[in-house]
């Protein structure tokens, strides 16, 4: 099978390296980027393609022979590059997190007959993927609580962060109003609101804070309580709401000696080589996802809870592990045939099924991602 990634960032080459691994597919890979590129040079069964993503004749050209695609390119692009893909009909694989509802999309793929997996990653993507499954195998879920993190393993200073995927991305969690369900009703709160302090063994306290995580699950999911919190070290989102209130991340322009400048614009240029992980530096992911609801007749809770670490062997970054793993668990689901649902298909549609959510937490698990589960009694 042929299989193209759209997008050659630390997450999208992770993707590639898994695929050409296997040995079960043909791998291309495409950017603008030729550095990126050069990262996957040395990559057995990788071809890489230096190609203008945001042009429509070049998604044509670079999918139009593929069997299979996948989606790795900065949110901004997401719901443009998956439009091209649907309309050349090709199955896809997404992991772009862009602002704009997927089921926009859903009838140009149900009339192109094939499936669209969309937030494939690890949150959005595992954590839609448990409360699927939760769904189907509880008689009514109550609560469902995402609390989840990308973080350096060492936090230096000033900001205390790297970005392991797109910067741009992670400044859109940050201006994004968050979304969560109250009472079963949609409530939407400034992004960085109701921060709170939480423990996690081998971690230590984090600091998490609203951010617009659940995405298509506020549609999909009918639970009476729902939220995501995404979740730093300490005094992180403080110094990043002093820029918000202070008019740095604002998108407006203003005048400076004469020019134009968008405070976002300037604001990012400055931070980005300072959140840009170096060459081997370590990362860590952090995830607890809790479910609540009767089972049985009695009230429980279930809770999953994910700690991985950058990998010195392949030096893969944890977030690019258990981001782009999950994607390729998508991508294996459907070259096998697992799941065949034409139309937009968020992770929590796959969840429903059995065989499909023991198959992408079994190749995960394969990968050294693994979730460990708790079940508690709140009877």
């Amino acid at each position: 099978m042929r299989v193209v990634v759209l997008g050659a960032g630390l997450v999208g080459g992770a993707i590639a390296r898994d695929l050409a691994a296997g040995g079960e597919f043909e791998v291309t890979v495409v950017d603008a980027s030729q550095a990126a590129l050069a990262r996957l040079a040395d990559q057995p069964g990788v071809v890489a393609v230096c190609a203008d993503l945001t042009a429509g004749a070049e998604v044509r050209r670079v999918v139009e022979r593929q069997d299979l695609v996948v989606g790795a390119v900065p949110g901004h692009m997401g719901l443009a590059t998956i439009r091209k893909v649907l309309e050349f009909g090709k199955p896809l694989v997404d992991i772009s997190f862009f602002p704009e509802d997927p089921f926009e999309l859903d009838s140009l793929a149900r009339e192109a007959g094939v499936p669209a997996l969309v937030d494939f990653g690890i949150a959005p993507g595992c954590s839609n993927l448990i409360l699927g499954r939760m769904v189907a195998e509880f008689d009514t879920v109550e609560r469902f609580v995402c609390l989840v993190g990308g973080l350096p393993s060492v936090p230096t200073w000033p900001w205390e962060y790297k970005a392991a995927f797109s910067p741009a991305d992670v400044l859109e969690e940050y201006t994004r109003p968050a979304r969560y369900v109250v009472a079963g009703r949609m409530v939407t709160m400034p992004a960085l609101s109701e921060a709170e302090f939480v423990d996690f063994p081998g971690v230590g306290t984090l600091e998490a804070f609203n951010t617009d995580g659940l995405r298509t699950l506020i549609s999909t999911a009918k639970v009476p309580f729902m939220q995501e919190k995404t979740l730093r070290y300490p005094g992180h989102i403080e110094r990043i709401r002093v820029l918000r209130e202070s008019g740095f991340l604002s998108a407006e322009p203003i005048e400076v000696g004469g020019v134009k400048v968008r405070p976002l614009d300037l604001t990012s240029r400055l931070l980005f080589p300072l959140w840009r992980l170096e060459e081997g530096e370590a990362d860590l992911t952090v995830m607890r996802v809790s479910v609540e609801g009767l089972h049985a007749a009695k009230r429980i809770r279930r809770t999953f809870e994910l700690l991985d670490r950058f990998d010195p062997a392949t030096r893969t970054t944890s977030m690019a592990r258990t981001t782009g793993y999950t994607c390729t668990a998508g991508v294996r689901l459907l070259a096998q045939g697992l799941f065949r649902q034409a139309g937009i298909a968020p992770p929590e549609f796959v969840g429903r099924e059995q065989a499909c959510y023991d198959f992408v937490m079994a190749e995960l698990g394969r990968r050294g991602v693994v979730l460990s589960e708790k079940t508690e009694s709140l009877d």
